[in-house]
């Protein structure tokens, strides 16, 4: 077995990883096919170089300028898999291993469902010494996010929410129970039934649990709202092109789910999806309405397309019953949040500075970028409504991710450990490891901190 194995690396052509200013430290070939090509070892370039039988002997993966490398440059091996010839690869450089094993997968996903774009030659494989294996259920978990993003809402609806989560939990032994439709009212989810009653997909509330009971237990809330038309408030064409990714949150706490429950990480996991259509007909509910929500609060709509947080109210309700060692909710929430920090940076809020800490150290050291925002409390009189405990939107549109994130405080009572994530779920521009498309967010970090915390 040792033979084979050592027979199969030496068969493996080099890959040599290089900054931009250090071309001269390739080997004499590479570096010699490397000027004749002009090659400048940008972030993310590749370079093929010839063999000594004509074909490719070996590759140069660029890595940009020394000085401005990051975590994320271990990441940009995920060009090779679209570069590379079939074939075993061995990489050659000083970069994190396991972030360069993860990258390599995360550039070879490709969103197929739809049409053979396959050429019909295997994928090449890379080698990477010293990665401890962990890519590959991290790499599943964000290709479930990305899969169930990119899946237009007329195959992805909150009963293919469902569907998705109960093959998962069938695949990892976890349990599951669905409030569906008319059944929400009287099990106490007022504001899940109004936003998601005009739909002919029914809305319903996804319950998963899993782990030991007496484990510790960490409750994730996904915003599942399958399509976002704005409902009466209703959307511009422009604003609904995108909008099939307006479950984005749902998709990356089953990710998240699936990373847990792979690594068997030693926790009472529970994951809450409230999956609605925000759809339009006679039954939809209406700007000056007046809902009751699941704590008892009654909320006046302001604008119907501030349904998320609607959803979200009662699934953070019964989450913070149980009050949990720690509770975290994913939503493509605001587009404000976009406005401050761009699509690549979601914003998180939280009022515990220790979790913060534990987010960021672990979102700098895994690539997975998050910013912490401010629960600036005197915003929260900016929802106050004149007819209700409060108003699910302001109508100055000042820090409107902010107030967001305030509004859903209000609903988690027992809970310290909570933190909200306002993420974007989508890539509109590719990146070595990721092409334009749906994208995971936070979900790496989350599962570092979860495991560090709670599961050893």
């Amino acid at each position: 077995m040792e033979e084979k194995l050592m027979s199969h690396t030496t068969a493996a052509r080099p890959v040599h990883a290089v900054h931009s200013e250090e071309l001269s430290q390739l080997p004499a070939k590479a570096a010699g096919w490397a000027d004749a090509a002009r090659f400048k070892a940008g972030l993310g370039q590749v370079l093929l170089v010839p063999g000594e039988d004509g074909g490719v002997g070996a590759a140069v993966l660029g890595l940009g300028p020394r000085d401005e490398a990051c975590p994320a440059t271990s990441l940009s091996t995920g060009a090779l898999a679209g570069a590379l010839p079939s074939g075993a690869w061995r990489l050659d450089a000083e970069l994190d291993a396991d972030l360069a094993a993860l990258g390599f997968r995360l550039g070879g996903y490709r969103f197929e469902r739809y049409r053979n774009a396959g050429d019909g030659n295997p994928p090449p494989t890379l080698t990477v010494p010293g990665s401890g294996g962990h890519e590959t259920r991290l790499y599943e978990g964000v290709a479930l996010v990305r899969d169930l993003i990119n899946t237009p809402a007329n195959d992805m609806g909150p009963d293919a929410l469902e569907r998705v989560t109960r093959d998962l939990a069938a695949e990892f032994g976890a349990e599951v129970e669905v409030t569906t439709g008319d059944a929400l009212l009287p099990a106490n989810f007022p504001m899940i039934h109004a936003v998601g009653r005009a739909s002919s997909r029914a809305p319903r509330l996804i319950d998963m649990r899993f782990g030991r009971h007496d484990a510790p237990r960490v409750t994730l809330v996904g915003k599942g709202v399958a399509f976002d038309t704005g409902g009466l408030d209703i959307k511009p064409a422009s604003g609904m092109l995108l909008m099939k990714k307006d479950m984005g949150g749902a998709a990356n706490v089953l990710g998240l789910a699936r990373i847990l429950m792979a690594g068997r990480v030693d926790i009472r996991l529970r994951v809450l999806v409230p999956a609605v259509e925000n759809a339009i007909s006679g039954d939809a509910f209406r700007p000056g309405d007046i809902l009751p929500s699941r704590n008892g609060k009654t909320v006046e709509i302001g604008n119907t397309d501030a349904e998320g947080r609607l959803v979200l109210a009662d699934a953070l309700t019964l989450a913070d019953e149980d009050a949990p060692e720690l509770l975290i909710d994913i939503a493509t929430l605001t587009g404000a949040a976009r406005v401050a920090l761009g699509p690549e940076l979601p914003p998180f809020f939280t009022p515990d500075d220790a979790l913060a800490a534990d987010v960021e150290r672990a979102a700098a050291r895994l690539a997975d970028p998050v910013w912490r925002m401010p629960l600036w409390r005197p915003y929260a009189a900016n929802l106050s409504s004149r007819v209700a405990d409060i108003n699910n939107v302001t109508t100055d549109g000042f820090a409107g991710a902010i107030t967001a994130a305030l509004f859903l405080q209000g609903f988690v009572r027992m809970t310290h450990a909570w933190a909200h994530f306002d993420v974007f779920g989508w890539r509109p521009k590719a990146v070595p490891y990721g092409g334009i498309g749906g994208e995971a967010q936070a979900i790496r970090a989350l599962a570092a901190v979860i495991e560090e915390r709670y599961g050893r």
